[in-house]
């Protein structure tokens, strides 16, 4: 991973993301954790390792108060704690080829389902810090799981919104096998929201990998991600179709082919909804035709605390 980067995230919009900071992100499930309220815990107490500090807010624990750093700054702060969090969660963001769907050209993204989970899973590790809670990410690439573990640092937020903001979708990605490594690196139960077109082969061991977490405790969500031209193929007389996975160029007119493909797209996102649906995930799909605020409040408002 990359250095901290203390600037803003350009996918980060502060002041149209002002309405959905009072929505905080709930759970379920019972999860682990060390506070009662918002959060379900099974388990309480502990005093965890300190990590890092912020200032002071209106209802914070005077006994946390960081004396040498407002002896530094005369600004009051509190001390943040590794296990002082209601809620653990792992963001798994599938960077394989065909997330770059839509994009306007080989060198820019704008447009593609790519672009659109920078935005979304930027605001969605905004919101969860603002909850005091942990935020991590892996992200299935190409060459190997990248992993961030989580944390509730303000320098981790930082960290984890520059890494998404530099991803690149390109060639296949086992998300099964990237599941999978999630799962042996962590120890803690929380949430895992799995951010995926789901154009994956085979399906099975993507389900087998959120079985895993949900067996251990975990509580699951599947963000499954479309492009609207995935959904109805564009007008034309002739186009051609480039495999963004290694496979072959397929030239066709869509005129021939519409009825079958949609017919067959409408199987395959049905068969990974009953799949997801099957393996316990909470399941949410969205277009990129959605603006991502939009996504982000239908996501939060049947689950807000």
């Amino acid at each position: 991973m990359s250095s901290q980067k203390s600037e803003t995230s350009h996918y980060l919009d502060t002041a149209s993301m002002l309405g959905l900071e009072t929505m905080r992100f709930s759970t379920k499930r019972r999860i682990e954790g060390t506070f009662s309220g918002r959060h379900v815990a099974r388990r309480q107490g502990g005093a965890g390792q300190y990590i890092d500090s912020r200032e002071y807010s209106p209802g914070d624990d005077l006994r946390r108060l960081d004396w040498p750093a407002m002896g530094r700054t005369g600004r009051a702060y509190v001390r943040l704690y590794q296990d002082e969090t209601n809620l653990s969660c792992l963001l798994t963001i599938d960077a394989s080829g065909s997330m770059y769907f839509g994009a306007r050209s080989k060198f820019d993204d704008r447009g593609s389902k790519l672009e659109w989970t920078k935005y979304f899973a930027t605001a969605m590790t905004h919101l969860i810090a603002l909850g005091r809670d942990q935020v991590g990410m892996s992200v299935a690439a190409e060459h190997g799981l990248q992993f961030i573990a989580p944390a509730a640092a303000p320098r981790q937020i930082r960290i984890l919104q520059h890494e998404i903001a530099g991803l690149v979708a390109s060639g296949r990605t086992q998300l099964g096998e990237s599941l999978d490594d999630s799962f042996l690196r962590m120890r803690r139960r929380g949430v895992m929201m799995v951010i995926s077109d789901f154009l994956v082969q085979p399906l099975d061991d993507v389900l087998r990998g959120m079985r895993k977490f949900r067996a251990r405790g975990w509580e699951t969500i599947a963000v499954h991600l479309v492009h609207p031209d995935e959904e109805v193929l564009p007008k034309g007389v002739a186009f051609r179709f480039s495999g963004m996975e290694g496979e072959p160029n397929v030239d066709c007119r869509p005129g021939d082919i519409r009825n079958v493909y949609q017919q067959r797209f409408s199987q395959h996102c049905a068969h990974v909804r009953d799949g997801l649906l099957g393996a316990g995930c909470d399941y949410r799909r969205f277009s990129t035709a959605t603006p991502y605020l939009d996504a982000v409040r239908q996501f939060l408002v049947p689950r807000r605390g």
